[in-house]
């Protein structure tokens, strides 16, 4: 698997481009310098400004993978992600669900989209903003950070994309073998938190501090609450307390 990102100067948002250009065959990737209308997860945006980050997309048509194990292109594209950056820095982790973090602050944020055919997965729009150049962020996100913040310099952003984009190549190439069992583990092993205990806020408001053990195959997330028990966790169902 080979993808060669097509480069567009602006748009709405690379997922919304994707959706409209999606023949039902064709892997392809297009990345932009500006997007008007970038979307995160939920009602989230996602502040870049223009011709600073890396906004990208990558549309797949992955071979015989049920809507129920869809988790596992999720682990893919983080995976990507954390090599390619891993090339520049130490301390690269993956925040559960699919979060790039280094130590304790965002580098990426990634929106998935599938569409079905019967109980298999027909197409796949993975959408990612990464913090490459930007030095100065005004939005109320918490805890953004660039590569240039890091190094000290700036990287180029079409370097950055062709890694991730050979990295995610070389983890579609096992998904689509069926060989899922060393990307899994190569996910927990990058995971941020495991192991550790930290301050956790529920749907109900309420916070606890729990120790993060694992992520099941399907994408809950395993706490180990206070009293011992054990809690599996959808996406929304649980915040970070950074």
């Amino acid at each position: 698997m080979k993808i060669e990102p097509r480069y567009i100067a602006e748009t709405a948002s690379t997922n919304s481009w994707m959706t409209a250009h999606d023949d039902g065959i064709s892997d392809m990737a297009v990345w932009t310098d500006f997007q008007t209308a970038g979307r995160g997860c939920g009602t989230n945006t996602w502040e870049s400004e223009r011709g600073m980050n890396l906004l990208f997309s990558i549309l797949i048509h992955p071979a015989g993978v049920p809507a129920t194990s869809q988790f596992i292109l999720s682990m893919a594209n983080a995976l990507a992600l954390r090599d390619a950056l891993a090339d520049y820095a130490d301390d690269i982790m993956i925040k559960w669900p699919n979060d790039i973090y280094w130590r304790d602050k965002k580098m990426a944020g990634t929106l998935i989209e599938t569409s079905l055919s019967g109980s298999n997965i027909k197409s796949c729009i993975i959408g990612t903003g990464l913090n490459v150049n930007q030095t100065d962020f005004r939005s109320d996100a918490p805890n953004p950070v660039s590569l240039r913040q890091m190094l000290g310099h700036e990287v180029c952003r079409e370097e950055v994309l062709q890694k991730v984009l050979q990295r995610f190549a070389h983890y579609m190439d096992q998904v689509n073998r069926g060989a899922w069992l060393p990307i899994r583990t190569r996910y927990r092993s990058w995971l941020y938190r495991r192991g550790e205990t930290h301050r956790y806020r529920f749907a109900d408001g309420s916070v606890e501090e729990c120790r993060l053990l694992d992520v099941d195959d399907d994408g809950h997330l395993l706490l180990r609450r206070a009293g011992g028990d054990i809690s599996r966790l959808a996406f929304k169902e649980v915040t970070f307390i950074i």
